[in-house]
């Protein structure tokens, strides 16, 4: 397998057909992981995703991402409850025959997930100087979904699991992290070593909803 990855002054590098093959086979087996085992993430292993996650692209090189890590015992079980309030609306949400089927799910890992981090937007970064935002302000949104996407890849390339709650109050995890006002929560992150391994998603699985091609149709115009 080729992949040299050249300096500055060195040629481009060459990724060919088995590397693009094992770059298709690991996004393919990217998982939204919930279920973790409680053995530690190497902080080395965390600061090595992170300088990787600083790569990714972003309006105008603005890199508007900000990390929050929650360690705290406490914090962390104010997380969860603030899921347990939020879900349950979710699930009250639902129609009468999707919302028996929506609480069999397990939709997060703060229980057990060692890494947690809270991901937020600094919508009021000067950095970039407002290149590609003055019209589309949400490319900042965009950006730290996009620096995301790569953490995720990099950590299950290591053989760690990701996995995104969306499923909370961000006002209150904002109050709570005590996150200055210009940051946008984004994403609720919990990392560590995946208790099993599938190549399908877990909502698949679980009869929610199987993967579809509705977003892979093209219109020509």
């Amino acid at each position: 397998m080729t992949s040299t990855v050249a300096g500055e002054a060195g040629a481009p590098p060459v990724f060919d057909e088995p590397f693009r093959a094992k770059l298709k086979t690991l996004i393919a087996w990217r998982r939204d992981v919930r279920r973790f085992i409680e053995r530690p993430v190497p902080a080395a292993m965390i600061e090595e995703l992170l300088d990787i996650a600083q790569l990714s692209a972003s309006v105008g090189n603005s890199q508007p991402w900000r990390w929050v890590q929650v360690a705290s015992p406490a914090k962390r079980a104010a997380i969860r409850a603030n899921f347990f309030a939020a879900n349950e609306a979710a699930c009250k949400a639902q129609s009468a025959d999707r919302a028996p089927v929506y609480a069999t799910l397990k939709l997060e890992g703060i229980d057990k997930a060692p890494c947690q981090f809270a991901v937020f937007c600094d919508e009021s970064t000067g950095q970039g100087f407002g290149v590609g935002r003055h019209s589309m302000p949400e490319t900042l949104d965009y950006s730290t979904v996009a620096m995301i996407a790569t953490f995720w890849l990099a950590a299950r390339a290591a053989g760690l699991g990701v996995g995104w709650v969306s499923i909370l109050d961000p006002a209150e995890v904002s109050r709570l992290l005590e996150a200055p006002p210009e940051w946008k929560l984004v994403a609720y992150l919990c990392v560590g070593w995946p208790e099993e391994e599938h190549a399908d998603p877990e909502l698949e699985r679980h009869g929610w909803q199987p993967r579809t091609n509705v977003g892979r149709q093209v219109r020509v115009v």
